[in-house]
């Protein structure tokens, strides 16, 4: 069983909201430890210990132990709860390990001759990742500290999937019994066309459909206007033609 951190924790007695702000007040991480067939037992933890191991990408995918008291734990860190504006802990879940019994944990996935695949050295072509990290299933003796994907012979256009990732001896991926989740591929890099170009082609071209300009607008508006004030005095004229003429008065 490969162990990579170590580190001391306190049984810790105060629950809820309350006691777990005061104990972060004072430099110390409430946690959680779980799993292995036993009640869950809260924890203490420094912050400044471990702020030294959350930045480790191993801190993740490693069987770390724990010292509590005058015994010792082995397990897995499933969760830790980053303050959203300050480097700092809020809280941590631990799984116990047991060494007859299996763990799920992710393991990141690293990617080997990139830049020396004939996709990318000599076809021009741009290295995309869909997945930085993979679930697994191991005991605890077999845990891998990552998966690696070798890209030596990766062309343009080419994809590799989770079942090209080759396993150490007793891990599994259990996503492969659903999906087959493509990992990375190989493809051309976008050219794109100089934004001057593409707003005088707008400018020059109109939409189809589009409503015409203020003063083509403005031509046909005054027309209708004149003729509508032509219509309005032809039916003037109309009705005084219609109009009975007045007699003239005057002696006989």
């Amino acid at each position: 069983m490969r162990i990579a951190f170590t580190f001391g924790a306190d049984l810790r007695d105060g629950q809820g909201k309350g006691a777990s702000r005061r104990l972060r007040h004072k430099g110390k991480v409430p946690a959680i430890l779980y799993g292995g067939h036993k009640d869950a037992q809260a924890l203490i933890l420094d912050q400044q210990n471990l702020l030294t191991m959350v930045g480790d990408e191993r801190f993740y995918s490693s069987i770390v132990q724990l010292k509590i008291g005058d015994n010792t734990q082995e397990a897995i860190v499933k969760d830790i709860q980053m303050h959203p504006a300050k480097n700092v802990v809020v809280h941590v879940d631990l799984q116990r390990v047991v060494e007859s019994e299996k763990i799920r944990i992710m393991l990141p996935i690293h990617f080997k001759n990139e830049t020396a695949s004939p996709g990318v050295k000599v076809q021009g072509g741009v290295v995309s990742h869909m997945r930085s990290d993979v679930e697994i299933t191991c005991l605890p003796k077999d845990l891998p500290e990552f998966l690696e994907l070798d890209l030596a012979n990766m062309n343009l256009n080419e994809t590799k999937f989770l079942s090209d990732i080759p396993l150490p001896n007793g891990v599994v991926i259990p996503e492969l019994q659903h999906r087959n989740a493509p990992v990375v591929s190989i493809h051309s890099p976008r050219a794109e066309e100089p934004e001057a170009v593409v707003a005088e082609a707008a400018a020059a071209t109109p939409a189809e459909g589009a409503a015409p300009a203020a003063g083509a607008a403005a031509a046909p508006a005054a027309g209708a206007k004149a003729g509508d004030a032509k219509a309005a005095d032809a039916k003037g004229g109309d009705k005084a033609a219609a109009a009975p003429a007045k007699k003239e008065g005057g002696k006989k």
